[in-house]
């Protein structure tokens, strides 16, 4: 689970806009780009070529 103090620091890597943590707390939702970005072992891949389009 990601702390409220990363997620309150974290930004998209592509227009460097919030995040928020999706409903299964799995990923974090920018929801300016349309993209989320997946969190594998606690740890938050935001890396644009990584991202995936929001369903």
């Amino acid at each position: 689970m990601i702390k409220k103090e990363l997620l309150d620091i974290l930004a998209c890597p592509k227009c460097k806009g919030p995040v928020t943590l999706n409903e299964k707390k799995d990923g974090l939702l920018c929801n300016t780009c349309k993209l989320v970005y997946e969190i594998k072992d606690d740890i938050p891949i935001m890396l644009i070529d990584e991202a995936k389009p929001l369903k």
